[in-house]
């Protein structure tokens, strides 16, 4: 029996009444958000993950947010060296699960919009409405070198993902036969079925940390996934960083929900969880997969000095590519989630060292204690 046909606001809530929405974050990628060297770390393999989105599934984690890369970023692991691609690999987990949402991360210059229109709503019909959309207007020089597509300028390229985002939206909408005349867009007397499940569209988010890309989040999408180097630093932050979010999209004439992330290192003790992120984060970090990225972002020791690179070296293992760290007993990530519920934030995407060895125990101590905070159901 076909359950009954989501609304859009079903979608947006995630079919739950969870204040907080939580959600694995990096999971169909090697080593997820952790640049490090542990044997631990995480694979990525494809038993992982479904043995992963089961487990969440059953243990009630709402959604499992992809990310979009193509090529690893070097450094003894090979950071992201292998990753599985999103929409394929969320259309088999959606296939073996019964309540979780799935995103598919897209690179928006990559895939032509009539096609992925049409993956996405496959996605979507397998499901019964659980698929949601992660956009990406693209950053990565070397992998857009591996399709032989051009990176636009940075206004450009949000200018184009304007475009095609519009176009998808035409596909999943009701006319039944449409042309496209967009400045960088043409598409001709377009026929798209199906639509999407129950004649509603998936959920749609963006991370876009600049001037335009957060206009066009705050235009485009139901979820606005950020984080800044000041908000990893408090949770007072983020909760200010939230408050400004949700006045620019008032000026936008709409409502928008805010999503952050971070790395959850959780055990029984505060001496126990501090002594592990330091071992596994920083002591036996990999070093050259971080440097990789930072050459990415031409932040290297002959561009900014030898100090500021070292500084910026450790800042970036240690938070900006896991995010916020969450680390400590369950009490304390629980008073710390919980405590950015209060102020404004919706769903945290999350990550571990090694997701299916870790989740047991934050969704067997940490959960209960976010439903007695009165944050998520119990």
């Amino acid at each position: 029996m076909l359950a009954p046909a989501p609304t859009q606001r079903d979608r947006v809530a995630m079919y739950n009444a969870n204040a907080l929405k939580l959600g694995l974050f990096g999971v169909n990628c090697s080593s997820g958000r952790a640049p490090t060297k542990v044997p631990e770390r995480w694979s990525a393999s494809w038993e992982d993950c479904l043995a992963l989105a089961k487990m969440a599934d059953a243990g009630g984690i709402d959604f499992i947010l992809p990310i979009g890369r193509w090529k690893g970023y070097g450094g003894e692991t090979d950071m992201h060296g292998e990753t599985l691609e999103t929409i394929t690999w969320a259309t088999g987990l959606l296939a073996s699960t019964k309540r979780i949402t799935v995103f598919g991360t897209v690179h928006a210059p990559l895939f032509h919009p009539i096609i992925v229109a049409k993956q996405m709503v496959t996605a979507d019909h397998i499901s019964e409405g659980r698929f949601g959309l992660n956009i990406v207007a693209g950053w990565n020089d070397g992998e857009f070198q591996m399709f032989g597509v051009t990176q636009r300028e940075h206004e450009a390229r949000y200018n184009y993902a304007q475009e095609w985002v519009d176009a998808v939206k035409r596909c999943w909408g009701p006319d039944e036969d449409f042309d496209f005349n967009g400045a960088m867009i043409k598409l001709g007397k377009v026929r798209a079925k199906p639509k999407p499940y129950g004649n509603t569209r998936p959920l749609i988010m963006n991370a876009g940390s600049s001037g335009p890309g957060r206009a066009f989040a705050l235009r485009n999408c139901d979820a606005y996934f950020t984080a800044t180097s000041t908000s990893r630093g408090s949770v007072d932050a983020t909760a200010k960083m939230v408050q400004e979010v949700k006045a620019e999209a008032t000026a936008f004439g709409r409502e928008i929900e805010v999503f952050t992330v971070g790395q959850v290192v959780c055990r029984p003790t505060q001496k126990e969880a501090e002594d592990y992120y330091r071992h596994a984060i920083i002591d036996n970090a990999d070093w050259g997969a971080v440097d990789g990225m930072l050459a990415i972002k031409n932040i290297t020791p002959e561009i900014v000095g030898a100090e500021e690179f070292k500084k910026k070296r450790e800042y970036f293992a240690s938070r900006a590519i896991g995010g916020y760290p969450y680390v400590g007993t369950p009490d304390l990530i629980a008073e710390e989630m919980a405590a950015l519920s209060r102020a404004g934030i919706k769903g945290i995407a999350f990550s571990f060292v090694n997701y299916l060895d870790e989740l047991p125990y934050f969704r067997d101590e940490v959960l209960p204690r976010l439903a007695k905070l009165g944050v998520r159901a119990t």
